[in-house]
């Protein structure tokens, strides 16, 4: 059985691909289309999925997507009839649902069928959340969450997952959202673009919790792991709010009050032009403390009516690696899943396979940890994007040389050593926000100041924000505090004190780090990369980046090339082959 999920008209979207349970295929539109976070239909993933096992949409026998306009539907109305929304944001999200439901439609005119056969199934946007990461974690049961802005009137719920069965024990609902305040708060620092608040938590770490008092008056904790948010601090549903997700990067008027905020803080809001100041820095340290308040609230509660110690988050806010990384520390919770995609675009998989246990609960799920799962290329098809190119064809300041496995590993570990920035590709392309080693900038964490070296060269980033390690997964417990593993770079965790100084290029400047782990059987030429390394110089660990400049990460190798040209990368890694400037 082949189901297609897909995320549609909504931030990252995406499609997916399984086969009996097994994900087979997943990739955010972005890639294919290169605007960040695109929202809006998927036609270009859809085809890559069903491309790439030689399928047409006719030989699936269930479209899923991630919403379902009527979960919460009673509530929905009543909140419209009680508050008055403004007319503006209901005509909205009429033609989100139209458009939604008018999925066959664009589907039959998409791939030129004249019928459809798979039925369209609508699953719940916090139960295509919680699916995507309690199917694929190797748990048998599990307590998880899903938390985010909002979806289906919901911004954050829990469930108890036994037996392959998913029951919902507690949920916030609309307008309370631990997303919308972080993004409120996100957008009152500066930072407009959706997908800023990464951002924010890198500015975290440099600040003093000043503020937290004050924006305790907004957030209201309640007993039963649920909160109220004092919405006179937000325009979430004003006369004056809009959004916009048809097609492009999502975009959202500002969220707060600026008289509110103004007066309670007694701070201006920042102009995204403007200087960042101490009392900004100190803003965000509030911010991710109180939305720490929130998260642990939550399951704080989750701990007292459930003994299950796993743990499976998703959503957008399970994003904040910064919170996910106290998890242990100040709960039960030892095992801890969470996907390479817990945001939007995970919802794909989610309400694929959330259909699929449906349909089979006989059947047990099984752990699915491969988040390489998008686009690949041959050694053929990147030799001739190599003579394609003009530019590389120029041998006075090129050199392009063609290696065998443990060569190519060899050359390129002695030139990380160095002190060279490679571009890295490799494989098949991986799903979600985070460089996993096949589309990733590696370079020596080693080098002092290899970050302002990075940003002069490449990434033209904020330099309050930190660069990540990749490490040989059995070597985490000799060089970070806590042992765990994080193949997704979705925990932050303290570096053990002696192990400071011997890579700063990697720790942010609270001695943290935000860790991948890599073990064989999930990437084996990344890992034997690393190996190689830890060899040449006894730390078995690189500074791994997402190989793009202010994109979304490259997907063909046309486009690493063209990185590799506009910017100051030293060398270029496309499978076997190896471009160096002269």
């Amino acid at each position: 059985m082949y189901i297609l999920g897909i995320n549609a008209y909504h931030g990252d979207s995406s499609a997916c691909l399984i086969k009996d349970g097994e994900i087979l295929a997943a990739v955010e539109e972005e890639r294919f289309n290169r605007i960040k976070h695109w929202s809006g239909f998927p036609e270009k993933s859809i085809k890559f999925c069903l491309d790439k096992y030689g399928l047409d949409i006719n030989d699936v026998s269930y479209i899923t997507t991630n919403s379902n306009f009527f979960s919460n539907i009673l509530l929905k109305i009543s909140f419209s009839l009680n508050k008055l929304i403004n007319p503006s944001f209901l005509i909205n999200q009429i033609i989100r649902k139209r458009k939604k439901t008018n999925l066959k439609n664009t589907i039959l005119k998409s791939f030129h069928a004249n019928k459809l056969i798979p039925k369209i199934i609508n699953i719940d946007h916090h139960l295509s959340h919680i699916s995507s990461s309690f199917y694929c974690s190797p748990f048998d049961e599990s307590i998880s969450m899903s938390i985010d802005g909002f979806g289906d009137f919901a911004s954050l719920v829990l469930t108890k997952n036994q037996n392959n069965k998913i029951k919902i024990i507690s949920r916030v609902l609309f307008p309370n959202s631990a997303g919308v305040f972080y993004q409120t708060l996100t957008q009152y620092l500066g930072f407009k673009n959706y997908g800023d608040e990464y951002k924010v938590m890198g500015m975290a770490g440099y600040g003093e919790e000043k503020y937290t008092k004050h924006l305790d008056k907004i957030v209201k904790l309640k007993n039963n792991g649920k909160f109220e948010i004092d919405n006179s601090y937000f325009n979430l549903y004003n006369k004056n709010f809009e959004f916009n997700w048809d097609g492009g990067t999502p975009t959202f008027n500002d969220l707060y009050n600026e008289d509110k905020f103004k007066q309670l803080l007694n701070l201006n809001p920042r102009n995204k032009n403007e200087d960042i100041t101490d009392d900004h820095f100190s803003l965000a340290a509030s911010l991710q403390s109180v939305y720490e308040k929130i998260l642990f609230n939550a399951l704080d509660y989750s701990q007292e009516i459930s003994s299950i110690k796993n743990l499976c988050l998703a959503g957008g806010c399970a994003m904040n690696s910064l919170a996910n990384g106290k998890i242990r520390k100040k709960t039960k919770y030892k095992n801890i899943y969470i996907p390479s995609a817990p945001s939007d675009a995970g919802g794909s998989i989610g309400s694929a396979l959330n259909l699929y246990f449906k349909l089979h609960k006989q059947k047990k799920h099984f752990f699915q940890n491969n988040p390489y799962l998008g686009c690949d290329y041959s050694n053929e098809f990147i030799k001739n994007e190599i003579k394609k190119n003009t530019q590389l064809n120029n041998l006075n300041k090129f050199n392009i040389m063609n290696f065998e496995y443990n060569e190519l590993i060899n050359f390129v570990t002695k030139k990380i050593i160095q002190g060279n920035v490679i571009g890295w590709f490799q494989g098949r392309m991986e799903l979600g926000p985070r460089a996993l080693g096949n589309r990733s900038i590696l370079c020596d964490p080693r080098i002092k100041n290899l970050k302002d070296l990075l940003n002069i060269k490449i990434k033209r980033r904020e330099s309050f924000r930190p660069f990540a390690p990749a490490i040989l997964k059995e070597y985490m417990g000799d060089w970070f505090d806590d042992t765990f593993d994080s193949p997704f770079m979705m925990q932050v965790t303290p570096i053990k004190k002696e192990k400071l100084n011997l890579v700063p290029a990697i720790v942010h400047v609270d001695g943290t780090c935000r860790v991948q782990t890599v073990d064989y059987k999930n990437n084996n030429i990344f890992y034997d990369l690393l190996k190689e390394f830890h060899k040449l110089t006894s730390v078995p660990i690189l500074l791994n980046t997402s190989f793009n400049e202010n994109e979304p990460i490259v997907n063909e190798p046309k486009e690493a090339i063209n990185c590799f040209l506009r910017t100051k990368l030293d060398i270029l890694v496309l499978n076997n082959y190896i471009i160096m400037r002269k």
